[in-house]
């Protein structure tokens, strides 16, 4: 009963981070169930199963909030749920761990890319409103599924970051679209499990204890999204992205290091990252008019709204 509290309390803080950052749900409870040593294909297809209930209440209240840009989730969705059930059935086979340091290296670059602009100047605006292309899109969509299925977790990490940097969306509405799509991928890459492995090795009870803790998150996340600064969110994201892709890294053959290098980097990481927050925390009280979330979506609809009248005009 203990382990099932804990389970349940691990889903409730991994949703509540996923919902407000776009990632860390299926790291998070993944790790977990591999550290009490279930074995990578059914710790997935546990975390996927309960996803599938998480990531449809996520969506709705994102939804609820205006959290959501719905074309971005029709382009990016379809392609990653191929991604996902293409992951599901080849880990149910193979091991895919060589290919994970190279994915932490590219994702720490990006959280580093996410972490100074966003902390030096904000979210960037002379991209946002124009639209994300279906070119761009379908194979991001199609490498993060791919990735979550194989990982345990990795549709958010993967997703979140690039559409980011991308400076095209406002934070809100990228993990909003991101959060909600992965309904679709957690239902691909759940058939892919079942179809590859039946029901061997993930207990029932484990998926319910996950899916109760992130269904009471899920609405408070999406509040909190939707409220949060876009500079304080993507300084959020942009941190908690270097410090798990670094953990990553340093866990991974690639690089060996005793366990107090190890610790000395992960505090470098956290004081730069608490640092950043902060600075981001003093422009933002400087200028509320301009940096809250509603003067954002503001200037991502005026953007909209002209991008589409000179089309009309053309």
């Amino acid at each position: 009963m203990r382990t099932i509290v804990l389970i349940g309390l691990v889903g409730f803080a991994a949703q509540l981070v996923d919902g407000s950052l776009g990632m860390a749900y299926g790291v998070t409870t993944t790790t977990l169930l591999l550290a009490i040593g279930t074995n990578p294909a059914a710790a997935s297809a546990t975390v996927h199963l309960a996803e599938i209930g998480t990531t449809l209440v996520s969506g709705v209240a994102h939804w609820r909030f205006g959290n959501v840009d719905w074309r971005v989730v029709r382009r990016i969705a379809v392609p990653g749920a191929i991604g996902a059930f293409l992951g599901a059935t080849i880990l149910s086979n193979l091991s895919t761990e060589a290919a994970k340091p190279l994915m932490a290296i590219i994702l720490l670059l990006l959280g580093a890319y996410i972490l100074v602009r966003f902390t030096v100047s904000g979210i960037p605006r002379h991209h946002l409103g124009k639209p994300l292309r279906k070119r761009f899109l379908s194979p991001l969509g199609l490498v993060a599924g791919f990735v979550d299925a194989t990982g345990g977790g990795g549709w958010g990490p993967v997703g979140t970051p690039a559409i980011l940097a991308s400076g095209r969306l406002e934070p809100r509405k990228v993990i909003g679209s991101i959060d909600t799509s992965e309904f679709i991928i957690a239902v691909a890459a759940s058939l892919g499990f079942l179809v590859s492995l039946g029901s061997q090795g993930i207990n029932f009870a484990w998926v319910g204890a996950i899916l109760v803790g992130g269904v009471i998150a899920a609405p408070i996340a999406a509040w909190l999204v939707r409220h949060v600064p876009p500079r304080l969110l993507g300084a959020s994201v942009g941190g908690l992205i270097m410090l798990t892709n670094t953990r990553s890294l340093l866990h991974s053959d690639l690089i060996e290091l005793p366990a107090t290098a190890r610790t000395g980097i992960y505090t470098v990481i956290l004081v730069v990252w608490v640092a950043a927050f902060a600075y981001s925390l003093r422009e933002y009280l400087r200028d509320r008019e301009n940096e809250s979330s509603d003067a954002v979506t503001r200037v991502r609809e005026e953007r909209e709204v002209a991008t589409a009248a000179a089309v009309q005009a053309g």
